[in-house]
């Protein structure tokens, strides 16, 4: 039985005792969305890049049922994919040592095709196992918070997708830390499943949330992981989109038009100058852009795994480097980064400040 891959590093995903490999493998926006990820060709590919990442020892496979066109396509691409690979190496892809996630939120146009009622819970997660060729999956996400959907109802119906087998643990997506409190605390009160993870987008241009709001979400008695996504921020961070849209970009496909908003956005905010001195200092520390960004994630120790969204071995091949970058990235360096991005939040002291009161004892 083949061990984990040496060069591999793992962390806790919060309370649930489950080992996460560093990277993670994500499916969106590119299964079932690009031509060459779609359909059979789409299986040949993700079985090509998901046997080299797992080589590299990624664990942790990233999913949703919105994920493809049509919604779910991006899951049954990865279920025909992982069967075939299971057969032609079932030690390497054995499932006890998989971490297989979903989420559910965006199932259909009707009505109750979304949010998560219990209904939708029920069928979107049978759905999603369906398409996954799955019994379970290992980390089940409330894929956003639900505003018509009281959180003690949801809180049950995660409750019950745990302990009837179809999920090993739950959690959250772009949830407030107030609601992930609000649902840890009905919980606990009520004798039911906690919330134990949740998947913020994290990255250099975006990290009040993650360093600011969160931080008290890190420690006990909630001591959530998290699985962060879009840490190249839609690719914004390697530098491609400098001088231009390069082909076959997220940015270019359909369904896909709010990603040219956002950069347009990130242009007007004076971002792209940041990128660009960014780049100059990844040429300093002697990497790609790309592998600086992904290092700069993880030398955050609240940072459970990276979702890594790479669609070719070249991209893959790069972003695994970031892990020997955040092993040499020094104090200083961390310094200087912040100084060229220039965003770095006030330190955490509670909503109501630290006062003023003092204690004079021996």
């Amino acid at each position: 039985m083949r061990m984990a891959h040496e060069k591999m590093y793992y962390r806790m995903m919060g309370n649930t005792g489950i080992q996460v490999s560093v990277i993670s493998y994500g499916f969106w926006a590119t299964y079932g969305i690009k031509d060459r990820l779609s359909g059979d060709s789409g299986v040949k590919t993700a079985k090509e890049l998901m046997s080299m990442v797992r080589d590299y020892g990624v664990n942790c496979f990233d999913h949703a049922e919105a994920y493809g066109n049509p919604f779910g396509e991006a899951e049954r691409i990865f279920g025909r994919a992982l069967k075939d690979l299971q057969k032609e190496d079932p030690d390497l892809w054995r499932r006890s040592d998989l971490v297989i996630t979903t989420k559910t939120f965006w199932g259909g146009s009707g009505v109750n095709e979304s949010g998560l009622s219990m209904k939708h819970c029920r069928e979107g997660l049978d759905a999603s196992l369906s398409r996954l060729q799955l019994d379970y999956v290992d980390l089940l996400f409330c894929h956003r918070p639900d505003p018509l959907t009281p959180t003690a109802t949801v809180v049950r119906s995660m409750t019950e997708m745990v302990r009837s087998g179809r999920a090993t643990a739950w959690g959250t997506s772009e949830w407030s830390a107030q609601q992930i409190t609000e649902a840890f605390w009905i919980a606990r009160s009520e004798g039911l499943e906690p919330p134990q993870f949740e998947q913020p987008q994290y990255n250099m241009l975006h990290r009040d949330r993650f360093e600011r709001e969160y931080f008290p979400m890190y420690n006990p008695p909630y001591s959530i992981g998290t699985t962060i996504w879009s840490p190249l921020q839609s690719g914004l961070l390697t530098g491609k989109y400098l001088d231009g849209t390069p082909e076959d970009s997220r940015v270019t496909q359909e369904g896909y038009e709010w990603l040219i908003e956002m950069m347009e956005q990130s242009r007007a905010k004076g971002e792209f100058e940041i990128v660009a001195e960014v780049c100059k200092y990844a040429e300093k520390v002697d990497c790609s852009p790309a592998q600086l960004a992904l290092a700069w994630c993880l030398k955050n120790p609240n940072v459970s795994t990276i979702l890594m969204g790479a669609t070719t071995p070249e991209q893959i091949e790069d972003n695994m480097g970031c892990i020997e970058v955040a092993k040499r990235l020094t104090d200083e360096d961390m310094s200087s980064l912040d100084g060229i991005l220039g965003n770095k939040p006030e330190p955490w002291i509670g909503p109501g400040g630290d006062g003023s009161r003092q204690l004079k004892t021996l």
